[in-house]
């Protein structure tokens, strides 16, 4: 069978919702230990090379060899240079006591490790063979001074941080976060602390929201829980709009006669995409309401995840200025079978463990409703698994990792 006709595909439904989140121009310039997460909007060219300066990548001795075919028996040892010292220009077959991250002093062309040599009073002796330039870091073999470090669009992470520390760049451009206004519809939501009424669940999605929106660095305007009302959605709708770059809601945008989020999101503004082949998570939205881009997201706890994973979060991504919003796969073995396909794209919950001889596989969670949460907080990975396709136990699988989608 084919997905419904009514069901966008899942990859048009991608690129249409990234080719219409628009990056924001607004930037600011943080200390770096500010900018973790953040996208840089200026490319960065680095000011110095790094090394800079040719220094031991060992514990040592550094040595001026002149034949290397004809090594002398001794090596007088005449100085001794450790990190952030400055040595004498080394004579011929003399060695210099180094330590990593030492200089090496000029004419020196060798660094031998110390487990390497022999004690001889005061000169060393060799215990095993020699090639030019080992254990040496040349001056800017890691950057070039004038070099492109990192281009505009790239997000922060700790390596980049790093990187740009080693240069001496103390700060970085950065596109301004994002404001986003979540709400969370339905009558039988209830918050943490308060009894819950016969029929009632706790608003875990609220939390799921939440995170996963800091952990993209965007500045979160919660509005709670809206009831089902058609009167009270469209107030939240037109309040987070005037208040938001962006406004992600959970439920009502199926097709229930309590979905009220769909109908209030068409009157105020416009619904530009509905409905997923997916699964979980076909009662996705988007649109427009004002100035504000609206993404709504099914009410199901698993269904609301995973769709914010793989289709809002690459758009909120692209609005900070991300330029990389690509899904990242990965292989593995399957050590169960899935033999009954949906119409659908699915996204099974699995985990990533070892076979008997250490080869990874991947185990599935018993129950993949897309209300159980507790799959997502065992599981470390999503396999894509294409409509109308089944797997048998070692099938080599497409996954996802949840960390990975998470950053």
């Amino acid at each position: 069978m084919k997905p419904r006709a009514n069901l966008l595909n899942f990859e048009d439904a991608r690129q249409t919702l990234l080719a219409s989140a628009v990056p924001l121009n607004a930037t600011e310039t943080l200390p770096l230990l500010a900018a973790l997460g953040r996208t840089l909007a200026q490319a960065i060219m680095s000011p110095i090379s790094v090394p800079g300066f040719d220094n031991s990548a060992m514990d040592g001795y550094a040595l001026n060899v002149q034949n290397i075919h004809e090594l002398p028996a001794l090596f007088p040892v005449t100085q001794r240079i450790a990190a952030g010292q400055t040595g004498t220009p080394l004579a011929p077959n003399t060695a210099a006591r180094i330590f990593t991250g030492a200089p090496v002093p000029e004419g020196a062309n060798v660094v031998v490790p110390q487990e390497h040599t022999q004690d001889r009073d005061g000169s060393i002796a060799l215990t095993h063979p020699i090639k030019q330039m080992q254990h040496i870091r040349c001056k800017g073999e890691d950057i070039a001074a004038g070099g492109l470090v990192l281009v505009a669009g790239q997000r922060l992470g700790a390596p980049h941080l790093a990187m740009l520390a080693s240069i001496g760049v103390a700060t970085a451009t950065v596109f301004k976060p994002l404001n986003v206004g979540v709400f969370f519809t339905g009558d039988e939501l209830t918050e943490l602390g308060q009894a819950l009424a016969p029929g009632a669940i706790y608003n875990s999605n609220r939390y799921a929201i939440n995170a996963l929106l800091a952990q993209l660095g965007c500045t979160v305007n919660d509005y709670g829980i809206v009831r089902d009302s058609a009167e009270a959605t469209r107030e939240a709708l037109s309040k987070a709009a005037g208040e938001n770059d962006v406004i992600i809601t959970c439920g009502g945008v199926s097709v229930g006669e309590e979905d009220h989020v769909k109908a209030a999101v068409s009157a105020l503004g416009s619904l530009d995409l509905w409905q997923i082949s997916m699964k979980p998570g076909k009662p996705l939205a988007y649109g427009r309401v004002g100035q504000a881009d609206f993404i709504g997201l099914p009410g199901n706890p698993v269904s609301a995840f995973v769709t914010f994973l793989l289709m809002a979060r690459p758009f909120l991504l692209k609005r900070m200025g991300a330029t990389d919003t690509t899904l990242k796969y990965l292989t593995a073995t399957a050590n169960f079978d899935w033999p009954k396909p949906d119409r659908r794209r699915e996204f099974l919950r699995v985990k990533i463990t070892q076979d008997t001889s250490g080869s990874p596989v991947l185990d599935l969670w018993p129950n993949q409703g897309s209300g159980v949460m507790s799959s997502l907080a065992w599981a470390d990975g999503l396999v894509d698994l294409p409509s109308e396709t089944k797997i048998a136990r070692g099938d080599t699988l497409r996954y996802l990792s949840l960390s990975e989608l998470q950053y």
